[in-house]
């Protein structure tokens, strides 16, 4: 399996391209530049045949139109999803391929009700806007919640192995990438809280 973070935009963006040993490929988040994306992957050996998308907001999504007149990939998304083109849907814990990689969809709301983390042949997680590199993503925005995203970090991915490589959506860290492990230890948005501890940590400035 082949994972390249490709950085993009003017808001620290990260795309990701995630392909099987044959060159089959999905281009996960294509917010910014898809012609470069589109490109980088060529340039890789790599054929786009399938666009993910983390969640629903434009900085994630707004270029997929265009990667799909490029490539004709079907575009993966949440069942939830909002956002066009979505081509196919997907539930909590549905697993689907491309090419030879398995990817499993994590239903992740908090940031944006249709959030989801990619947990790719049980070695990667991509998290979107979900969890960053000692961070999460905000819940002040329209579609976010507070709530739903303490179930997402401290009951879904605090319980998913502590080796998985985590793949941010921004490049907001220390790190361009992390490890579970280290997030749990170290990432102050993920520690044990109840939901009233977490609501009132959210909120502080």
């Amino acid at each position: 399996m082949q994972v390249h973070q490709i950085r993009v935009g003017p808001m620290q963006n990260f795309a990701y391209l995630v392909a099987d040993d044959a060159g089959e490929a999905a281009l996960v988040d294509p917010g910014f530049e898809p012609e470069r994306l589109v490109d980088e992957a060529k340039a890789r050996g790599l054929r786009v045949a399938q666009v993910w998308a983390t969640h629903g907001h434009p900085d994630h999504v707004q270029g997929i139109p265009r990667v799909q007149k490029l490539t004709g990939a079907p575009v993966h998304a949440h069942v939830s999803a909002d956002h066009a083109p979505v081509d196919a849907r997907h539930a909590d814990r549905a697993r689907f391929r491309v090419g030879a990689v398995e990817a499993e969809v994590l239903h992740t709301p908090g940031h944006r009700f249709d959030s989801v983390c990619y947990l790719v042949e049980g070695t990667h997680l991509i998290t979107g806007d979900t969890l960053f590199v000692g961070e999460c993503g905000r819940v002040d925005l329209p579609g976010s919640s507070v709530d739903d995203m303490h179930r997402s970090l401290t009951g879904i991915l605090r319980s998913l192995p502590d080796d998985l490589v985590v793949l941010p959506g921004h490049d907001y860290g220390k790190t361009p990438t992390s490890t579970l492990g280290h997030e749990k230890a170290h990432n102050h948005t993920m520690q044990p809280r109840t939901l009233e501890e977490f609501r009132r940590f959210m909120a502080e400035p």
